[in-house]
């Protein structure tokens, strides 16, 4: 077939995302024909570039669009009505996993546990549980840990308003006010859609993590600092396979992020991560539809753990789009 790669503008800048040419060289391995699209500020090179090219279909690894991440969801809109096939979640399944809140509530419904939270913009309060210290503060519709540091947890009303004071004026957005939950963080890629399944767990170790600092994936944990020097929060974290997890409590785990997975109206594959109290309850923290496929990810970690190697992987996740619009 002939694919398109749909990304954002911000892959082409320097340091150049590796997934590009990885997933070129998997598409050619499997006998496709790559071609690449780039969504930026503008819909109507996007049209022009997608009509022009003519694909089979488009893999979307576009996160947002004109810098938002709320705005993702648009662009599998935008496919939708080009009448055009795509990897990846709907906008509908973009929209309840992009938007935080959102994605608590539809979480509530079906009975899958997420941390107590209130929601709150400019005095106005959207919705509350009783909740309590330590609290974790963010915007709801940004990935990827952005806005998240380690003064995002704040254990008294006077920290409190201060981070959501200032979380609002970066961001000119609601903030997500939530329980911090205490336990081990843990990510499950999960794959499939009328038949889901999910991957080996990965767990976020925080066992070398600076000594006093809340054990959070913060932005700093995830990225590192700006420049060469990462930071002791990134330094601090490894991706790891657990191996002390019995087998009772990995199976809880990964029905967990299976049912948040569906409950979300996710497709063909995602990341779903969690926490685990020391009383072995699950909590879910969000959703990543359309992970980051990089080999070094932890989707793409644990999908090859499963037996599926990278190119194999790629394959699955055109096999089943297809399959969709076959039905």
């Amino acid at each position: 077939m002939k694919i398109t790669v749909l990304h954002t503008k911000d892959a082409l800048e320097p340091p150049v995302d590796p997934l590009l040419d990885q997933l070129d060289q998997a598409l050619t391995e499997n006998g496709h024909t790559p071609q690449r699209t780039v969504v930026d500020d503008a819909v109507e090179p996007v049209i022009e570039q997608l009509k022009s090219s003519q694909p089979d279909l488009v893999f979307n690894l576009a996160e947002s669009f004109r810098g938002k991440s709320a705005l993702e969801s648009n662009v599998a809109a935008l496919l939708n009505l080009m009448d055009l096939r795509y990897t990846g979640s709907s906008p509908a399944g973009l929209i309840l996993a992009g938007d935080k809140t959102l994605t608590k509530k539809v979480l509530a419904f079906h009975g899958i546990q997420s941390a107590k939270f209130a929601t709150m913009y400019r005095g106005q309060v959207d919705w509350a549980h009783e909740i309590d210290f330590p609290l974790l503060v963010k915007p709801p519709q940004e990935d990827a840990s952005l806005g998240i540091t380690q003064k995002s947890v704040v254990n008294d009303i006077k920290e409190l308003l201060d981070v959501i004071s200032s979380t609002q004026q970066e961001y000119q957005s609601p903030v997500l006010v939530e329980e911090f939950i205490d336990g081990r963080e843990f990510y499950v890629g999960v794959i499939g859609n009328s038949k889901v399944e999910a991957l080996p767990i990965i767990e976020l170790d925080f066992s070398k993590f600076p000594a006093g600092l809340p054990k959070i994936a913060s932005w700093e944990a995830k990225w590192g600092d700006e420049g060469d020097e990462k930071g002791a929060e990134f330094e601090g974290t490894q991706s790891i396979f657990p191996s002390d997890l019995s087998e009772e409590l990995t199976e809880k785990i990964q029905r967990v992020a299976i049912d948040a997975f569906q409950a979300l109206r996710l497709r063909d594959y995602g990341r779903i991560d969690l926490r685990v109290t020391a009383e072995e309850q699950v909590y879910v923290i969000e959703a990543n539809p359309n992970c980051y496929l990089e080999k070094n990810s932890e989707f793409a970690r644990a999908a090859e753990k499963s037996g599926l190697a990278y190119p194999a992987m790629i394959a699955r996740i055109i096999e089943l789009a297809s399959a969709r619009y076959s039905r």
